[in-house]
């Protein structure tokens, strides 16, 4: 079972997700997002011994030129919001990234859109709402494909997370629900959260 936590602060989070073993770390450069990390920030993420950790950027059409100056040498894995190309899933990744590449789904035949990026690393089913916290339709998990390559996110929690289990998912990405003021995350609802997690996993 792997865990991503989204919209991380650069100081604050990260120690505590790297001793509580989360997979990924995401950490979110977008300006209209109110867990937007800004760039000047980031710096500190070298300072951390990661562990088994990966710190993943979460971005929207990123550039060339914000890739290189800002990305390189911090980030094990660029995550992928906008409207990218498999073309431009293949520039991003022969600059040394693996790729999360995020499918928004809001009916059935969306899922499948996550047939043109054989080539990205992992696959995020996300609901629409980019940060808007929508739950997941439930009648559309169990339609997800299944395996360490595909991820799920929206409205996921310590209060449901053993029923998708029991869909098949096992590669869970949260953010808001682990959060009590908008942007900052609750360290005891993490705690919570990953909790759990163990008591499924044994």
């Amino acid at each position: 079972m792997k865990i991503k936590i989204c919209g991380l602060n650069p100081t604050r989070d990260v120690q505590l997700c790297i001793d509580l073993r989360v997979n990924y770390l995401g950490f979110v450069f977008y300006k209209k997002s109110p867990r937007n990390v800004n760039t000047s920030d980031i710096k500190v993420l070298s300072s951390y011994d990661k562990e088994n950790s990966a710190f993943v950027a979460v971005t929207v059409n990123p550039s060339d030129e914000f890739i290189k100056k800002n990305l390189i040498g911090t980030f094990d894995y660029i995550q992928l919001h906008g409207s990218e190309t498999k073309e431009r899933v293949n520039e991003i990744k022969n600059m040394g990234f693996k790729i999360i590449k995020a499918v928004k789904v809001k009916e059935a035949q969306d899922i499948q859109k996550f047939r043109e990026f054989e080539n990205a690393d992992v696959i995020l089913f996300d609901t629409p709402g980019m940060e808007k916290s929508l739950e997941f339709p439930k009648n559309l998990i169990t339609k997800i494909p299944i395996g360490t390559k595909y991820a799920l996110a929206g409205s996921i929690s310590e209060n449901n997370v053993e029923n998708i289990c029991k869909l098949g998912v096992n590669f869970f990405d949260l953010s808001s629900s682990l959060e009590n003021q908008l942007g900052y995350k609750d360290h005891l609802k993490i705690k919570s959260f990953i909790k759990k997690i163990n008591e499924i996993k044994n």
